[in-house]
């Protein structure tokens, strides 16, 4: 996809959605931050069903850790590997204390330092607790990023780098929210919804779906 057909791409999907936000529950960077590391191969409602009680008790990580692991689990085990999340979370939340004053950082080489917090997580609360430009490449952006042409890519961070190129300076911040619910709700991986697709005749897929 060209630069042009990317501007156009989300022009779209902005006048569609003029400010995107993220679906997950949070209440401050230390929360966004927790909810992150819990999403991964979980839903976010699934999170948030979870989170909301835990965070009444432990929205900060002094109070994480003194909830501790085992009440922690109590917490979360609704949500998929929740044993080692508890373990990364209570890790993460001891290492803030320690080496951050229990404030979230906002550099992407400390955040990924943290246990459980790979690049993904660490460009998603940059972006939403930091406003900065990040693009956070989960399985629904790599699958758009491929399947319509506009950042196609082999792995998660190649994609990224296509998308840092191809999206207009103005559209970055938002980019990876509308790509997410883009792919949540229409460019769906089991049946895309084309018909319903506000970029479809930019699009290359090649097997499109047809109006019922």
């Amino acid at each position: 996809m060209t630069r042009a057909e990317a501007a156009r791409f989300f022009d779209r999907l902005a006048e569609r959605l003029p400010e995107p936000k993220g679906e997950l529950d949070y209440v401050n960077p230390y929360t966004l931050l927790v909810a992150v590391v819990l999403s991964a191969q979980a839903t976010d409602v699934g999170v948030n069903r979870a989170t909301g009680p835990l965070f009444e008790v432990a929205d900060t990580p002094q109070k994480m850790v003194a909830l501790g692991e085992a009440r922690l689990k109590a917490f979360i085990k609704t949500i998929g590997l929740f044993n080692t999340k508890a373990k990364n979370v209570i890790a993460l939340s001891e290492l803030l204390i320690r080496e951050h004053g229990g404030a979230v950082p906002a550099e992407r080489e400390a955040l990924v330092r943290l246990p459980g917090v790979g690049r993904k997580t660490a460009n998603v609360v940059l972006n939403i607790a930091f406003g900065q430009p990040t693009i956070a490449v989960d399985t629904h952006i790599f699958r758009i990023g491929n399947r319509t042409g506009l950042a196609p890519g082999k792995t998660p961070q190649e994609v990224e780098r296509r998308l840092e190129k191809v999206v207009p300076k103005h559209r970055l911040q938002h980019a990876h929210h509308w790509l997410i619910l883009h792919g949540r709700y229409v460019c769906k991986a089991r049946r895309p919804d084309c018909p319903a697709c506000v970029v479809a005749d930019l699009c290359r897929y090649k097997a499109k779906t047809l109006a019922p």
